[in-house]
């Protein structure tokens, strides 16, 4: 079973403050007769498109992957490492927290043991959007519980105005929403662990509100520690393709790359690739295949692979993520010339 790169469909989740229309990455989802919310690019039930493990899910594919299309350094992880998103919101997320790895081994076995560092990737933003990151420096428990209370919590939370091309990064403990007029591309560890704190008061179609998780939420929640805001994205390479780290830390690293004309992204041994198409269409190239893309699409590419070749039709802006060895990384950019107080800004311990 010879390694190449395979294309993951996506699953399309239902959510309450979701969209009826996920065009321009989506065009055939508009019109929609509910709205989705979510569409989870590499989820364990998404089906694999093409290549030798066409029509299996992506969670049986992963424990039959041989190391050379997982990497060395993931071939004894009986999980696959990476959840990567779209988010359509049209109304305000709930106000949510996540938990850390500790807390989620302790308490929460049954949905995976594992808790939920992310990032977010503005793909959209028209103006005036904004989401909620953090807390407000002098707010406690009790007056956080006060606020829940008398339906003035987002008052105590720090609002972000948020631009196209803008990046997040989300520590576990860390409350927040994503607010509407927005498309968010989200890169995690895979875990689904959300305690929801407050709703708006919205309910399903059966008149129910969804379930709140208050007490759970607030031992996990960090109070009087600033979140980290706005991410500085740092320039890797202002040559074509113009390549920038959004983010990076042991779980991911995710870099945005604008390719007008035929590039080449290496691959490393030790870890598979994701790519998701954000803009463009064209094709990849490796060896002696090629196979079209479009945007919306999430592809795997092995380890193995050595590297492949970006060929765009029209200017391709995409999203590379893996999971980095964060020693290794900090020093190569440290011999490119990359300073450490910047290093500081895009890389989380």
């Amino acid at each position: 079973m010879r390694p190449e790169p395979f294309r993951i469909e996506p699953i399309f989740s239902p959510r309450l403050w979701g969209a009826r229309s996920l065009a321009p990455l989506f065009p055939e989802k508009s019109n929609l007769p509910e709205p989705l919310g979510e569409a989870w690019l590499t989820g364990m039930d998404c089906c694999i498109a093409s290549g030798p493990f066409a029509g299996k899910t992506l969670g049986t594919a992963w424990t039959e992957m041989p190391v050379e299309w997982r990497g060395s350094r993931l071939a004894a992880e009986a999980n696959f490492p990476l959840l990567v998103k779209f988010i359509f919101p049209t109304e305000k997320l709930s106000l949510q927290v996540h938990p850390d790895d500790a807390y989620a081994a302790a308490h929460e076995q049954a949905a995976g043991g594992r808790g939920k560092t992310e990032m977010w990737h503005t793909v959209s933003a028209l103006p005036g959007a904004e989401l909620l990151l953090g807390l407000k420096p002098s707010v406690n428990r009790e007056q956080f519980r006060e606020g829940l209370a008398s339906h003035t919590v987002e008052d105590l939370f720090e609002a972000h105005t948020v631009q196209t091309g803008d990046t997040f990064f989300v520590r576990p403990g860390t409350p927040h929403s994503i607010g509407p007029n927005l498309i968010v591309c989200e890169v995690q560890e895979y875990s689904d662990l959300t305690y929801r704190v407050y709703d708006f008061g919205r309910v399903d179609a059966s008149g129910k509100p969804r379930e709140l998780h208050v007490e759970k939420a607030l031992q996990v929640m960090k109070f009087g520690k600033p979140a980290n805001g706005k991410v500085p994205s740092m320039l890797l390479s202002a040559d074509s393709p113009t390549r920038s780290l959004l983010a990076a830390c042991r779980y991911f690293a995710t870099e945005r790359w604008e390719c007008s004309a035929k590039c080449e992204i290496a691959v490393d041994p030790e870890r598979f690739e994701l790519i998701v198409i954000l803009e463009g269409a064209g094709s990849f190239a490796w060896a002696d295949s090629a196979v079209l893309y479009h945007r919306g699409e999430c592809w795997l590419v092995p380890a193995s692979q050595g590297h492949v070749d970006v060929l765009p039709e029209t200017t391709t802006s995409l999203i590379r993520t893996y999971v980095p060895d964060i020693p290794a990384l900090r020093m190569e950019l440290l011999r490119n010339g990359i300073a450490t107080v910047a290093l500081a800004q895009v890389i989380f311990d």
